[in-house]
């Protein structure tokens, strides 16, 4: 399975907000329509590849710092049987 390894942005949210997306049950942040200013991508062909890059890309101050967050993103579906898949 392939990986994205990303790092990108934090976008600060403002208080007000907060308090309205918790008063709706809403969501604070989605991903899918405004997603974060990406600073870096990288890919990796297997999950070990992309944990091991990702703990590299956490060691930039701006990571450890609050700044930036590092995600890794699977590219291809697993499969139900898959070892790497969520569940039981």
């Amino acid at each position: 399975m392939r990986f994205l390894i990303v790092r990108t942005d934090i976008r600060s949210v403002a208080d007000t907000d907060i308090a309205a997306a918790w008063a709706d049950g809403g969501r604070l942040r989605d991903e899918t329509t405004t997603p974060e200013p990406r600073r870096q991508v990288v890919h990796a062909e297997d999950r070990d590849a992309a944990l091991l890059l990702a703990r590299a890309l956490a060691t930039v101050g701006a990571v450890r710092c609050g700044k930036q967050r590092v995600k890794v993103l699977p590219l291809d579906s697993p499969g139900p049987d898959h070892p790497y898949r969520g569940g039981s």
